[in-house]
């Protein structure tokens, strides 16, 4: 039995194991099983590897995305690049880690973009976010960072900067933050929603609960919108490539 897994915590909020175990299901898919492994401290890693030896590949989620690096063998270009990682490979006894989250949000992003969509604010500086940045860098679209404390990252600002002008001209938003999911469903990014227009696109890498406040403000300026399950369902499939390969 070839055993594959998710790190982080809490767990309670997670796709992965359901995804999975419905996966094996539909695709007759045997000799494999997928658990949830709650990690408060990362430190706690080594000790779940040595103990866990038939572990073939890991998912990463919040908030080990870039805490897990330090224990890992090597690391693929695009994580290296990203300086985040969301799976890891074990072959051998080496772990080595991927960034499947790039190529989940880029391609869920790609459907919904237009000619409107060249500036963005991207809410939050996590793991997640750094794989946002990698995906718009490469798209040529500019974008600030927000985060609510100042911090080493370049081209960040904080929330209390963000005014009417700075949402018009920033035409696409994405929040690489947990504000608002599930359970704290009536949470909601501090932002001028009333500067928010039909050219705009939301995008919140939250899927639980399906529709969070921010996109429901955001709807209601018109604003075309998408939450993260189109990302996760990618990058857990890119995933299965990267362990079966």
């Amino acid at each position: 039995m070839k055993k594959l897994g998710l790190i982080g915590y809490p767990l309670s909020h997670s796709f992965s194991k359901k995804y999975f175990t419905e996966k094996f299901q539909k695709e007759s898919i045997s000799g494999y099983s997928y658990d949830a492994f709650p990690l408060e401290n990362i430190a706690q890693f080594p000790d779940l590897i040595k103990k866990e030896s038939e572990l073939c590949g890991l998912s990463v989620t919040i908030p080990h995305k870039e805490t897990v690096i330090p224990f890992l063998d090597e690391l693929d270009p695009i994580a290296e690049e990203i300086g985040a990682v969301n799976c890891i490979k074990i072959e051998n006894g080496k772990l080595i880690g991927y960034n499947t989250d790039a190529f989940g949000f880029r391609q869920s992003l790609r459907p919904f973009l237009d000619t409107n969509h060249t500036k963005a604010l991207v809410f939050g500086t996590g793991g997640a976010s750094k794989a946002v940045a990698y995906v718009l860098r490469n798209l040529g679209i500019n974008f600030w960072f927000v985060s609510r404390k100042k911090n080493d990252f370049g081209n960040t600002i904080m929330y209390e900067e963000i005014d009417a002008n700075i949402i018009s001209t920033c035409k696409l938003l994405v929040n690489c933050t947990p504000v608002g999911m599930s359970p704290n469903n009536d949470k909601f990014l501090p932002l001028p929603y009333s500067a928010i227009t039909p050219q705009h696109l939301a995008y919140d890498l939250i899927y639980n609960p399906e529709e969070t406040i921010f996109l429901k403000k955001a709807k209601e300026q018109g604003a075309l919108v998408s939450n993260g399950y189109n990302m996760l369902v990618f990058q857990a499939e890119e995933a299965w490539k990267i362990w079966n390969s």
